[in-house]
């Protein structure tokens, strides 16, 4: 038994070491509707316009927690739910980026 747990250990190791590209998975997931830099298009925000730009005030009231909140039940009728497409560990790494987004500099 103790070999057993040992083998799973170690084949489970590098699995559970990879890490969740936060970017990769904003491409994949939320940059048609929030923009490439979490600024959405004019035609989208006329579209939705209750859709939110990824900037300071949105920073400064959504910590990671919140957004995961929000990917995991989505907002409104605009926002979809991603808790069937997404791991816990992936929406962490995405609320990260997004907050990432946020903090930058706008030019």
């Amino acid at each position: 038994m103790r070999r057993l747990v040992l083998a799973l250990m170690l084949f489970a190791a590098p699995l559970l070491s990879q890490s969740v590209d936060g970017k990769e998975l904003y491409d994949k997931n939320c940059k048609e509707c929030h923009g490439a830099v979490g600024t959405p298009a004019k035609i989208t925000l006329v579209k939705f316009p209750r859709i939110v730009t990824f900037d300071s005030a949105f920073v400064a009231h959504h910590s990671v927690d919140s957004i995961v909140k929000i990917l995991t039940k989505g907002k409104n009728d605009d926002m979809i739910s991603f808790h069937r497409d997404l791991t816990d560990n992936e929406m962490t790494a995405l609320a990260q980026y997004i907050r990432k987004l946020g903090t930058r500099k706008r030019g």
